[in-house]
C-alpha cells in the first residue's frame, strides 16, 4: 500500500514538474484544473524554483532585452548601455 502511494505521489510530482516547464500559459491552464489540496501533497515551491532556476551565474552578461519607452514612442535595448553606463532594473510597485 505505501509503494503504491509512493509510486502515486512520485507520477504526480513529476507531472507537476514537467507542467511547470512548459509556456506559462499551457501551466496556467493546468493548474486551473488542480484542485488546490494538490499543492499540499507535492512539493511545490522546490519544483518551481528548480523548473525556473535559469542558466545565468555570477559574473555572467545580462541577457538583451527591448522594452517600449514610457511615452511609447520608442524603444530601448538592454545592450543599447552596454559599455557606457550602469544600468538598475526594477521589478514590482516602487510606490
Amino acid at each position: 500500500m505505501s509503494l503504491a502511494l509512493f509510486v502515486a505521489w512520485g507520477g504526480f510530482s513529476g507531472l507537476m514538474y514537467y507542467e511547470m516547464t512548459r509556456p506559462m500559459g499551457a501551466f496556467t491552464a493546468f493548474m486551473a484544473k488542480l484542485p488546490m489540496v494538490a499543492l499540499a501533497v507535492a512539493p511545490f515551491e522546490t519544483m518551481w524554483n528548480r523548473a525556473h532556476a535559469g542558466t545565468l551565474h555570477q559574473g555572467d552578461m545580462a541577457p538583451d532585452f527591448h522594452l517600449k519607452t514610457r511615452d511609447g514612442k520608442s524603444e530601448v535595448s538592454l545592450s543599447s548601455f552596454r559599455g557606457s553606463r550602469p544600468v538598475v532594473l526594477i521589478f514590482g510597485s516602487y510606490t
